[in-house]
């Protein structure tokens, strides 16, 4: 089957959000092709597929969060409403609430963009672990190479936003 999405725009998309990787449902809307009401209109009626690991509502806090990294909006650009995050398991039973050709071949995509990102982690992981055994068995002449590898396999930190105004 032909991709109708490149992968990278897929994992542009994914956002990290209270330790759990989800996608917004703007962003899932755009991709399969419907309004965001819509997709929202559907998961109301059928709430009782989205339990709070599956689906949950952003907080204000988290949603001025995301406009920041996002930078200056547009006027209407985004909804006056709290946006829905959906995990792994909620975007999977998305497929089952819109009746879609083009919803099921992306949300395909979805699984497969989460089954790639899952592998390159576990592949992070085991190298991780490599280097560390190499440090244990070589002399101190090589730490500065072991602390600068790494200092690059650690997830960088997010700076605090200094607070603009008096």
């Amino acid at each position: 089957m032909s991709n109708l999405l490149p992968v990278e725009v897929i994992v542009k998309k994914i956002h990290l959000i209270r330790d759990e990787k989800v996608m917004l449902d703007y962003d899932l809307a755009e991709l399969y092709g419907v309004e965001v009401k819509q997709l929202k209109r559907q998961v109301r009626r059928n709430i009782e597929r989205f339990p709070a690991d599956f689906m949950f509502e952003l907080t204000v806090a988290e949603e001025k969060m995301l406009r920041r990294q996002f930078g200056t909006l547009k006027r209407g650009a985004h909804s006056k409403y709290l946006s829905y995050a959906f995990t792994e398991h909620g975007i999977l039973m998305l497929s089952s609430v819109l009746n879609s050709e083009r919803a099921v071949k992306i949300n395909i995509q979805i699984m497969r963009t989460f089954t790639q990102m899952r592998r390159m982690m576990l592949s992070y992981k085991d190298l991780k672990e490599k280097i560390e055994k190499m440090e244990s068995k070589y002399d101190k002449q090589f730490r500065i190479v072991f602390t600068a590898l790494k200092q690059l396999l650690e997830p960088k930190p997010v700076p605090q936003q200094r607070k603009m105004g008096f």
